[in-house]
């Protein structure tokens, strides 16, 4: 059931905003300011928490989402409670000086446990004229993650917890936010007020927790979603059931020289060498990883992590030295095969060739000189914490943990979350009549969250909202609104030092507010290079389902639709009875 709270917005705007940034910024204006009783049904706003902060001259340098700006702003934060529930939830929103407020509001997520990124995405969002909001969910503080209350006790789940992180507390301080700016900025009632979201990883999947439930927002730029939820923090555990199967445990090095060889192979693959796998599809068609069997390494030793990638990034590592064995291909290869259970069915996909191994960081122990297992942390903690109901983060052992076992926790953590953090529903239909956008967009080369997950998704609603018409006419009807990217030789979320000739998509919120406010559809994704020789290079990015290819000496690919390639993508996985959309 669509559910849509937030009935009525009571705006009481005044008759002019105020003249400075300094005026605004003041606890009595603002305070004056905040949204009406009734706005948001269920939620008292408390008139005597807010605070004001005035910031000055704030340069927005080097963030992965927003271009270079220097910006003034206003922090104001207050606080709220729930009708008949004992809680406190806290919300911030950084304006602009009112002379550069250009009729926008931005939502903001958070990575990892995080329901929000902290000053980052905010003040990016002031760069771009718009109000920007965070929540702290009602976790405690702006710094505080959701799993530090999701257990009331052991065995017992603190839900509304989980309902505040899987959709609600970015809802709330949604429809709470463009009620406030409305009267803040004195938003009259016949100007059109933009409603946006921004985030990637845990910030991504937040975003699809809107864009699936409501129509506060009329544009998201949403970055290799985690969603897909029990079948995400499992699959981080994957690689560590492959070694522990096989009974190896590779070290760093030697899974980053097979990762080197699999970019040299597969770089020109596009027509153009430049250290940027952009058609790992094609790579999946015509490399091999036997073929880096024997092939030499070496690693100095390290205090930074032996590779530079992983769990285990920042400990002190030996020098690391030899050929690359059979063992480790073996190893490598089982995990780029995705798992699957004993009867050989597919369970789920994994990272794409070029992509490090992170998942499968080992550790060294000193003592008896060898590499041996190190257990994900986030992936054991979805097992300890989110399954069993244990106060702990820690999973000790994976010992009798088979390929089945896998299978069966992602079962029923899909189960137990379906309706909270899974977000993966795929009819999009009212979403789309609100005439909302979507720019979605995952780095091909990301070793958090496989770059399939997202091609998995757009594909579900694809044959969801359009399941009579043929491939290429449903794809045409989805880019509609909704348009996704896939990022050559990016990694998780931002650039990647083992391919730092690849792009970004910086200013993918620009690319969006101009579709949204000007009609204008982005049929490439601009990119900017943010590592190495080539830093503030431009790229162009094709919209899938085509491919980039090059040919001669063009900066520009040509985007083509590569059916083999495509198909490299779908998986059926058939290890479950439902379908996994």
């Amino acid at each position: 059931m669509r559910l849509n709270i937030g009935l009525t917005i009571t705006t009481g705007l005044s008759t002019a905003a105020a003249v400075t940034l300094e005026e605004l910024c003041t606890t009595t204006y603002a305070a004056s300011k905040l949204p009406a009783a009734g706005t948001y049904q269920g939620i008292t706003i408390d008139q005597s928490s807010v605070i004001t902060t005035l910031t000055s001259n704030f340069a927005v340098q080097d963030n992965t989402f927003y271009a270079d700006a220097t910006i003034s702003y206003c922090n104001i934060t207050f606080s709220y409670t729930h009708d008949g529930r004992d809680d406190l939830v806290h919300v911030a929103y950084f304006a602009p000086d009112p002379s550069a407020f250009q009729n926008r509001f931005l939502a903001t997520g958070g990575g990892g446990l995080a329901i929000n990124s902290g000053a980052s995405s905010v003040s990016g969002g002031v760069s771009v004229g718009a109000i920007a909001g965070l929540t702290d969910g009602g976790f405690g503080n702006f710094n505080t993650q959701a799993d530090a209350h999701f257990l009331l006790a052991n065995g017992t789940v603190n839900w509304e917890n989980v309902y505040m992180f899987g959709y609600q507390a970015i809802h709330e301080m949604t429809v709470l936010g463009k009620a406030f700016t409305k009267n803040l900025m004195s938003v009259s009632n016949s100007t059109k007020l933009y409603a946006y979201y921004q985030g990637c990883s845990e910030g991504g999947r937040e975003g699809w927790s809107q864009v699936q439930r409501f129509e506060e927002l009329d544009g998201a730029s949403v970055g290799a979603p985690a969603f897909r939820y029990a079948h995400q923090q499992i699959q981080h555990l994957y690689s560590n059931v492959v070694e522990n199967t096989l009974d190896y445990f590779p070290s760093p090095c030697e899974l980053t020289a097979i990762v080197n060889a699999t970019i040299k192979f597969c770089d020109p693959l596009d027509g153009k060498s430049d250290g940027v796998v952009a058609r790992s599809d094609l790579c999946k068609l015509k490399f091999h990883a036997n073929s880096t069997v024997g092939t030499s390494y070496y690693c100095a030793a390290s205090a930074g992590g032996g590779g530079g990638f992983g769990p285990g990034a920042g400990q002190p590592t030996p020098e690391q030295k030899g050929i690359v064995s059979a063992k480790a291909v073996a190893v490598a290869q089982t995990i780029l095969d995705g798992l699957h259970d004993l009867q050989g069915r597919q369970a789920y996909f994994s990272y794409q060739p070029a992509a490090t191994f992170a998942d499968a960081q080992t550790k060294y122990n000193n003592a008896t000189g060898k590499w041996e297992l190190s257990i994900s942390g986030l992936g054991g903690e979805f097992v300890t914490r989110y399954l069993w109901l244990q106060n702990t983060s820690t999973l000790t052992s994976l010992d009798g943990v088979t390929y089945d076992t896998m299978v069966e926790w992602i079962y029923d953590l899909w189960q137990m979350y379906e309706d909270s953090l899974q977000t993966t529903w795929p009819d999009l239909s009212q979403f789309q009549a609100s005439g909302a956008k979507v720019l979605h967009f995952h780095g091909e080369s990301d070793n958090s969250i496989p770059a399939a997950s997202s091609v998995r998704y757009w594909e579900s609603v694809r044959s969801v909202l359009y399941p009579s018409l043929s491939y290429n006419e449903s794809s045409i009807k989805l880019q509609d609104f909704y348009r996704f990217f896939l990022v050559p030789g990016a990694g998780h979320c931002g650039a990647n030092s083992g391919q730092p000739n690849g792009g970004w998509p910086q200013t993918s919120m620009q690319q969006l507010i101009d579709w949204v406010e000007n009609g204008v559809a982005p049929d490439l994704l601009n990119a900017t290079v943010s590592l190495g020789s080539n830093k503030g290079q431009n790229q162009k990015i094709c919209m899938w389902p085509l491919r980039p290819m090059y040919s001669g000496n063009a900066t520009v690919p040509e985007c083509v639709y590569d059916q083999e390639s495509i198909d490299t993508w779908h998986y059926d996985l058939d290890a479950f009875k439902l379908p996994v959309y």
